[in-house]
């Protein structure tokens, strides 16, 4: 049998040590380059965290498999047994240009299934985790189950991007959303925008294109809570490929379905 424990301890164990090497970084002057594009950047920090916790969970566990976003792990096609999905540093540019607002995410899954979720907001030192079944964390503090909300009291989770002119989607789509909720926010980081619904900071978020890693851990966290994470069509999320996310507190959900995504071009 897996013990779920301990790797939920363990894995927290080393997400912290992660983060520690990452302060220690801020100091030193950070090799930088680009990915798909100008604006997609990566350090050699990044680089170094997920070979961190690929040497670590090697280690630890050589029968699991690893997806990390620069590489280092697996080439995956399916999600057989178990899987840690990683992102050392979600929200780069933030690190590079703010030293804040960036977060470590670390999902785990057996046979594509949720077991374990952590994301560490590094400088604020504050670390969401879960265990399928166990509630959700903020540190030591367990966060309340998510409660039904709707567009005209909820605070979004939305790029300005969106509302304006992109090459994915009519900007015109989003807009009434934006005009209709109490407010809007964006903070460069996937995995924080969800560790902020989980804490109630922010009610939904939505986003054209994010990859496993970028989401891996939030989702788990979010429905442990009760709330519904899906692309914006509103079908199941695919841990392989890139997707358009939309999570969101129960209820809200189901509105901004209705409302605002239904007749939407995606």
């Amino acid at each position: 049998m897996t013990n779920w424990s301990e790797i939920h301890t363990y894995a927290k164990a080393l997400i912290r040590e992660a983060g520690e090497n990452i302060k220690n970084s801020f100091s030193k002057t950070l090799t930088i380059t680009t990915k798909s594009n100008a604006n997609d950047l990566v350090t050699d920090i990044d680089q170094e965290t997920e070979q961190f916790f690929i040497k670590k969970i090697n280690e630890k566990y050589p029968g699991h498999r690893i997806l990390g976003e620069e590489g280092f792990g697996d080439k995956l096609s399916d999600m057989e047994g178990i899987v840690w999905i990683i992102d050392p540093i979600d929200g780069t540019m933030n690190f590079v240009h703010q030293q804040r607002n960036f977060a470590i995410s670390v999902g785990i899954y057996e046979n594509g299934k949720g077991k374990i979720g952590l994301i560490y907001d590094v400088v604020h030192d504050e670390l969401y985790h879960c265990m399928k079944g166990q509630g959700v964390f903020m540190n030591d503090l367990e966060l309340p189950p998510l409660k039904e909300t709707e567009v005209s009291k909820a605070i979004i989770g939305l790029n300005a991007t969106w509302v304006t002119e992109n090459r994915r989607i009519d900007p015109s789509l989003l807009a009434p959303l934006v005009r209709n909720a109490r407010g809007t926010r964006s903070y460069g980081s996937a995995a924080i925008e969800m560790a902020y619904i989980a804490s109630g900071r922010v009610d939904a978020y939505i986003t054209m294109r994010l990859a496993p890693w970028d989401f891996a851990a939030g989702v788990i966290m979010i429905e442990e809570l009760g709330g519904i994470a899906t692309t914006v069509k509103g079908e199941p999320l695919n841990y392989l490929e890139n997707n358009s996310v939309f999570v969101s507190k129960p209820g809200l959900h189901q509105e901004i379905m209705k409302e605002y995504l239904k007749n939407g071009n995606w």
